[in-house]
């Protein structure tokens, strides 16, 4: 019988990345039942300032009280520039040959060049942009659509409709036509920059855009090669030379609207990915995004001139938080819109910091581990170095010292296996995860790297990010204290309530639902948590994703799909099912890369994907995975059955958000007939859990 068991561990990285995302959401899961977390319970956080022996360190750490995080919060504001063009003024006043941004020049196949732009570059580059857009008639908080993939041009068309007095509506790249036509006419952006003209033939021809759009800015000059006319169309490049002549008779122009915005100006319009229905555009202001910088500012995490690579989509608020924090810090960011060179880009860039999603993360580490067949001496070595790291991050979890002997073998394991994982990975120091829940294993996994990952948690409401640490102050299973000078509290039924000038002011044109999710200055999360004896917060679900078994059991879905995929290096999706039911189902997908190579490596090179889904030898061996997974969780939790599908979800068939969000509502439809067969016999079924085809 043939397995896949892939040999733990491996060194090699295998650019196996694919697809973008961001987050609106940055997740850790709790892997421990807590006994009031599904009943009622109340912690109302920082309501007094005490003092707590931090376990392990002999160290007194101090809770913070409401009226030092308000004092804290003032402050920060004082500290904030006015506006997000501002910001940009104060750090090019300051360093104006920083480097800003490097950006790449070369085939994906080949090294490439890192073209710097300094911020004093970047500041009258977007001035120019500011003043061709005001020549437009740009009103003040007049609406500018962004529909473009990750570029330096994105970030300074950012910036100048900001410095324009507008206001920046963003909308994924490979958005349809139906969402792109609906953000576009529900926010009534009267302009639109596109990075190709092929974007404007999604919008073409529809009336309700037509009623709202009158110019439309192309980055690149490629009418003559996509074959796109349209009236309104014209270049970046015209839109400098007509903000330059402007700029020429009245040179303080773009500084008397900069001067004139106030920080509750809208600035930013941001769709929700709308895993659960119409997207809802979030109102955030200028002030939410200059004391995010502030707040970043704060932890001391960041120094001016450190490199951050930047692949998320900048159109989701998690994108435009991380252009904020550099700016008002100082970082540059090498801006890398090809996924599938990220690896090479990160030997080539060598940056201090990464920002990712769970899927990018244990992309990397099952590439890793499927890298070679068992029983080979570097598998072994690697599966003793990731277990030395381990059980050395244990003891540094704790507070305590790496006993000597312990610690001699870690620095081996280091020389052996983690230095080579590092210098693949340029150096880094460490990154951030959002978007989803981080599995812990996978968190565990690279930092027994040497590789710690922050998690955080927060939503497009919050600016991105409402918790989050600093690397030295992880603490496992948690994401994170509320953002300095800013407010958390847990209500009733266990919901995750924020406050603080990162809340964005409410839903565009939607009053009902903006008086339902923000209330008297608090923003109900949708999300259900706790927070531990210094507030720091641990997720367990989305309240609404929660399902409930027909004997009354709670399952959190996602922390189960977290568990199957940190368990099984060779899936791509996983989505879990049993409201109403007596068990909890499975819909998986499998990585393709890693299954053709598995097929490749058993004799069966020509085998297509769908074929070797349906192999009962794959099958078998997910079934093993399944079972370790199972292990690690409740009884209840545990999956029953599961079906492998024969192809992936993707963006195109709209099972999943851009941020790599499976619409849980969508899949659950589409694959309804698969999902009854496996609850046909739910009144005989075993307590083994079985395998069935999906093909």
């Amino acid at each position: 019988m043939l397995r896949l068991e892939p040999p733990c561990d491996m060194i090699t990285i295998v650019p196996v990345v694919r697809g973008t995302s961001s987050c609106p959401l940055l997740w850790t899961p709790t892997y421990g039942c807590h006994r009031e977390l599904w009943g009622p319970a109340s912690a109302p956080c920082n309501s007094v300032a005490e003092v707590i022996f931090d376990r392990g360190e002999g160290e007194l750490m101090r809770r913070t009280s409401d009226e030092e995080s308000l004092a804290l919060q003032h402050k920060l504001i004082a500290s904030s520039a006015k506006n997000f063009a501002a910001m940009l003024d104060r750090q090019a006043d300051a360093h104006p040959n920083r480097i800003a941004f490097l950006t790449p020049s070369g085939a994906d196949d080949e090294p490439n060049a890192w073209l710097p732009m300094t911020f004093a570059e970047f500041r009258r580059q977007a001035h120019e942009v500011a003043a061709g857009l005001m020549e437009l008639g740009l009103p003040r908080e007049g609406r500018v659509a962004l529909l473009s993939g990750t570029r330096t041009e994105w970030i300074i068309a950012d910036m100048a409709i900001s410095s324009a007095g507008g206001a920046t509506t963003t909308i994924y790249p490979n958005s349809g036509p139906d969402e792109a036509s609906f953000i576009l006419a529900d926010s009534e952006s009267s302009i639109l920059f596109v990075d190709s003209t092929a974007q404007v033939a999604k919008i073409q021809g529809r009336p309700e855009v037509d009623a709202v759009v009158r110019h439309i800015i192309s980055f690149a000059d490629d009418s003559e090669e996509t074959g796109v006319r349209d009236d309104r169309l014209t270049t970046m490049a015209e839109i400098i030379a007509n903000g330059r002549r402007r700029l020429a008779v009245e040179p303080d122009l773009v500084r008397r609207m900069i001067d004139s915005v106030e920080p509750d100006d809208l600035c930013t319009l941001i769709y929700t990915s709308g895993t659960t229905g119409t997207p809802k555009g979030v109102e955030l202001t200028h002030r939410a995004w200059t004391y995010m910088g502030q707040a970043w500012k704060n932890l001391d995490m960041f120094r001016g001139g450190d490199v951050h690579m930047l692949w998320l989509p900048l159109s989701h608020a998690f994108g435009k938080c991380l252009i904020a924090i550099c700016v008002e810090i100082g970082i540059t960011q090498a801006v890398e819109p090809r996924i599938s060179r990220l690896a090479r880009s990160l030997g080539e860039v060598k940056p201090r910091v990464m920002c990712g999603v769970p899927r990018i993360f244990e992309k990397i580490r099952a590439g890793v581990m499927t890298a070679y067949p068992q029983g080979r001496l570097a598998s072994r070595v690697s599966r003793w170095a990731f277990a030395t790291g381990r059980d050395a991050q244990r003891y540094r979890n704790a507070g305590d010292r790496v006993p000597t002997v312990l610690e001699a073998k870690r620095k081996i394991a280091d020389a052996l296996v983690f230095s080579t994982l590092r210098r693949k990975l340029g150096g880094i120091e460490f990154m951030i995860c959002g978007g989803a829940k981080l599995s812990e294993q996978v968190r565990q996994w690279f930092s027994s790297a040497g590789i710690p990952i922050i998690e955080g948690y927060g939503a497009t409401e919050v600016g991105a990010v409402a918790f989050f640490s600093g690397p030295d102050a992880i603490r496992p299973g948690t994401v994170g204290p509320v953002a300095p000078g800013c407010l958390a509290r847990i209500a009733e039924d266990g919901e995750i309530l924020v406050s603080g000038p990162i809340v964005a002011r409410g839903y565009h044109s939607m009053p009902e639902k903006t008086a339902k999710a923000f209330t008297d200055g608090w923003f109900h999360t949708g999300d259900i948590g706790e927070l531990d004896e210094m507030n720091y917060l641990r997720i367990t679900d989305r309240k609404r994703d929660l399902f409930k078994t027909s004997g009354g059991k709670y399952v959190a879905p996602q922390k189960v799909e977290a568990t199957l995929m940190a368990n099984c290096p060779y899936l791509s999706n996983a989505v879990v099912l049993g409201e109403g039911h007596k068990y909890a189902v499975a819909l998986l997908t499998l990585e393709k890369g890693a299954l053709m190579t598995w097929g490749r490596r058993h004799g069966r090179p020509d085998a297509s994907y769908a074929e070797l889904t349906a192999d009962p030898d794959v099958r078998r061996s997910i079934q093993r995975y399944v079972d370790r997974a199972n292990s690690r969780l409740e009884r209840w939790e545990t999956v029953k059955k599961f079906a492998i599908l024969d192809h992936e979800l993707t963006e195109d068939s709209h099972s999943v958000t851009t941020s790599l969000k499976v619409r849980r509502g969508v899949v659950a439809e589409k694959y309804s007939d698969i999902v009854d067969e496996m609850f046909a016999d739910e009144n005989e079924q075993s307590s083994v859990a079985r395998g069935d085809d999906a093909s």
